[in-house]
């Protein structure tokens, strides 16, 4: 059978019908100031949840902007595939457990629901996967066991700790910086078990009153960075195009996440392009569990509705921090209101069309975008209200 020839007005496909060209713009994408062409499936990782607590305004922008990019891919006209962690064996969500007189795992179900609602609320899509550390056990250990294999790794009274240095040389931090982010994030770099400060468990043992599982190093538990790099790679492969989170995971999760992925398969880069959302402070300082410093999703959406807040998280670029201040709803508000009355306007302009695209597809532009559709109303601005789930 003669394959199909292309043509000046098309493809000739079957029975000698004529089809139209498809505008494929999957090469069209930039992240991060580099172009990033994809192909079907693109695959995104989207740090998720230690399910202790409710959803703050900082932490829902990360999600926000990771369906964001998800709507622009398919936009391009590529399949996605997105993986949405949950980190239910955690130190944290343990101690809150323990407070509240409940097991782990029920205590991260309710916390779990409670999310839910809130991304529903926010137009967020469900993602293709959601694994729980829970369920992804086998693999961490199996990465253990790769990582041992490959030197990658050691064994110490129970533990397996991963060498985490290339991890901290791939971040380009001072190591006095990369130190104080360690240790802030729990990591211990004067635990005197390691042979570098630097290097993280991938297997530890339990206390009493921690999560255990049986292991060949004795009782345990997986440690944080090799839980998300073990639920990725279970459920994406062994490399993914994006890696999302926010800006604070940038060093250590995503660089030793990356670094065990890499170092247990083989496959480099782990991640083709990270974003990492800008923090949002409030008050002059960072929105955190950890501080209470917090502005609450589902107290938000009691005095305005999820497009207004989607708007509020979108309209500036997704890298830059920013303050979270009242008065900023109206703006956001205002600006969803003009989008609207943009979108009924008669009219269709393939030029104004392409422009919205354009900008999307230019480092997920979304304030360009919004002003082109603005400024022509139509049909342009019907397409940014459907991309950005904002109807």
């Amino acid at each position: 059978m003669a394959l199909p020839h292309p043509t000046s007005s098309g493809i000739v496909g079957v029975a000698g019908r004529v089809a139209e060209p498809v505008d494929v713009r999957t090469a069209d994408l930039r992240l991060g100031g580099r172009p990033l062409p994809v192909t079907s499936p693109a695959r995104v990782y989207v740090c998720g949840i230690t399910p202790y607590d409710v959803t703050h305004l900082g932490h829902a922008a990360t999600f926000v902007w990771a369906d964001v990019l998800g709507s622009v891919l398919r936009l391009a006209g590529a399949d996605v595939v997105t993986s949405r962690n949950v980190t239910d064996v955690d130190d944290v969500l343990t101690r809150a457990a323990d407070a509240r007189g409940r097991h782990f795992d029920e205590f991260a179900l309710g916390q779990e629901f409670a999310f839910e609602q809130d991304m529903r609320a926010l137009g967020v899509r469900p993602p293709t996967h959601a694994p729980r550390a829970r369920h992804h056990v086998t693999h961490v250990q199996q990465l253990a066991a790769a990582l041992l294999r490959a030197d990658r790794a050691y064994e110490r009274e129970g533990h397996v700790f991963f060498r985490g240095a290339e991890a901290v040389a791939s971040s380009e931090l001072p190591a006095d910086r990369a130190r104080e982010l360690a240790a802030e994030f729990g990591d211990e770099p004067d635990d005197p078990l390691r042979e570098d400060p630097f290097d993280v468990p991938v297997w530890r043992p339990s206390g009493e009153r921690d999560p255990a599982w049986p292991s060949p190093w004795g009782w345990g538990r997986p440690g944080w960075h090799a839980e998300c790099a073990a639920m990725a790679t279970a459920t994406l492969g062994r490399g993914v195009d994006v890696l999302v989170g926010g800006a604070d995971l940038a060093f250590p999760h995503h660089a030793h996440q990356a670094a065990m992925a890499e170092a247990a398969s083989g496959v480099a880069p782990f991640a083709r392009s990270r974003v990492h959302v800008g923090a949002v402070s409030q008050d002059g300082a960072k929105m955190a569990k950890s501080t209470g410093n917090l502005t609450l999703v589902s107290d938000l959406l009691r005095g305005t509705t999820g497009p207004v807040l989607r708007l509020l998280v979108l309209d500036r670029p997704w890298s830059q921090p920013w303050e979270y201040r009242p008065e900023l709803l109206e703006t956001a508000s205002a600006r969803l209101d003009a989008l609207f009355a943009a979108a009924g306007r008669p009219g269709s302009s393939p030029a104004a069309s392409r422009a919205v695209a354009d900008r999307l597809l230019d480092d997920l532009d979304v304030s360009g975008a919004l002003d082109v559709a603005l400024t022509d109303g139509g049909d342009a601005a019907r397409q940014l209200v459907r991309v950005l789930a904002l109807g």
